[in-house]
């Protein structure tokens, strides 16, 4: 066994890292492929996350035009090359965004501490040329959303999340990591007000993601992404606490949390009718020095 695979009796199963070396993929390549339910992923059996199976390393490289087929649906662009896709200005390309038209895959922040999306390529080019989306495309924006953009909406970190649950829901094998997944959207006060038990709200913790690995805890792109993480629009929290409450009720009855066992008193010292030998001496002994005094 090797730290890139592992072998069971019955299969060997690869890393992330060596998976994405057996595909020709940079490792934010794959993790976006899985993300995106491109590549299946299977448990570690020794609980150290997910891995890939060679089976499907082999139905990858099977699939016609591979590797560049792979390459092109994982390809992430920025707002300039999205709009060059699009043929449209990178102000018109944002405004598409904003209005939710267009969902995001990925973000982070640049070196300007900006915050900078990502887009599928290939959703964008979809977008582009579907005769439906010509008025959005090209000519003037519709003024019912020029209003909403007016007023401020944004739906790209919404979309995102919505995007990024999906993800987790996948991954989920039970209702306890589903129910954890959907936590992983809320903040600490929203699961508390669901989950009132202590011990259970402990057992859910144990399965709510975190954040998209950006940063050092603490930093200011780590805690960009705790906040695109967490809902903010009143509906959207409504719907996600909704869900959390229907699927505890599922986990309750798939497996209890666990509770530390109650504690036993200590057994009471036992005194015993008929004292041994030595404690009779001792008796004895006691009462001949009296006697004597």
């Amino acid at each position: 066994m090797s730290g890139n695979t592992i072998t069971t009796p019955d299969r060997v199963t690869y890393t992330p890292s060596r998976a994405a070396r057996e595909l020709g993929l940079k490792r934010r390549e794959f993790d976006l492929a899985v993300h995106l339910g491109r590549i299946r992923t299977v448990p570690d059996e020794g609980g150290g996350g997910r891995r890939v199976a060679p089976v499907e390393i082999d139905r990858l490289r099977a699939e016609d035009g591979f590797p560049r087929s792979l390459h092109e649906s994982v390809r992430a662009v920025g707002t300039g090359e999205a709009a060059a896709i699009m043929e449209v200005t990178k102000e018109r390309f944002t405004r598409l965004a904003r209005l939710g038209l267009v969902v995001p895959v990925y973000f982070y922040l640049n070196r300007y501490r900006a915050l900078v999306w990502l887009y599928l390529a290939d959703e964008i080019r979809q977008f582009a040329t579907d005769e439906k989306n010509a008025h959005l495309v090209k000519g003037r924006m519709p003024e019912g959303l020029r209003e909403q953009l007016d007023t401020g909406l944004d739906l790209r970190p919404r979309n995102w999340r919505g995007r990024h649950l999906g993800f987790l829901l996948r991954q989920a094998e039970d209702p306890w990591q589903r129910a954890g997944a959907l936590a992983a959207l809320l903040d600490p006060v929203q699961i508390a007000d669901i989950a009132k038990d202590p011990y259970e709200r402990a057992h859910l913790n144990r399965f709510r993601p975190g954040p998209p690995n950006h940063g050092a805890p603490g930093s200011p792109t780590a805690l960009l992404a705790e906040r695109i993480m967490t809902a903010g629009d009143p509906d959207e929290i409504g719907w996600l606490r909704a869900d959390l409450a229907q699927t505890l009720d599922e986990a309750r009855e798939h497996r209890s949390a666990p509770r530390p066992a109650p504690r036993q008193a200590p057994p009471a010292p036992q005194h015993d009718a008929h004292p041994s030998e030595p404690e009779r001496t001792h008796r004895l002994l006691g009462w001949l020095r009296r006697r004597s005094a």
